[in-house]
């Protein structure tokens, strides 16, 4: 949950899903698009330094990622609803959505939750080696041009 905004994650796995459409190599390439935005300069809690200093994150930044969490339940689910009655599609979109916040949910309980294991500690510092993070207003800009952009390609 380094890149606790999660909602581009998974509207970007969304559209692989609707445009790749075959779940065995859209989930793949929706994971892997994870890593891939982690390099586009972005805004987000530092839910890290925050457990670090204080021993969990602060009740804003807890806020901040509900709040993200459920935009990208909800968005995610409409995506896929959207495509219904292809049963098929709409699970797949599910399933990408998933897989493109998985690398950030595997954090979760250490942030949330308590629970310091040492693989997951490494984990996220793996993540932080990819990340490039900037100031607030340019970061969320730079999440809302990779949301339009996703959009655009999905319904285009």
């Amino acid at each position: 949950m380094l890149t606790v905004l999660e909602t581009p994650h998974a509207i970007v796995g969304a559209a692989i899903a609707t445009k790749v459409v075959h779940p065995a190599l859209a989930i793949p390439l929706s994971f892997a698009s994870h890593f891939i935005l982690e390099k586009v300069p972005h805004w987000n809690p530092h839910l890290n330094t925050e457990t670090e200093k204080f021993g969990r994150p602060t009740k804003r930044s807890t806020t901040i990622v509900i709040i993200d969490a459920t935009t990208a339940l909800v968005s995610g689910g409409y995506i896929a609803y959207r495509a219904l009655p292809n049963t098929a599609l709409a699970l797949t979109i599910l399933a990408c959505c998933f897989f493109s916040v998985l690398p950030d949910v595997i954090e979760g309980p250490y942030f949330f939750l308590g629970l310091r294991d040492k693989a997951v500690k490494r984990w996220i510092k793996f993540q932080k080696s990819l990340q490039v993070d900037t100031e607030i207003v340019p970061g969320l800009l730079s999440q809302f041009v990779v949301i339009a952009a996703a959009l655009w390609w999905m319904f285009t």
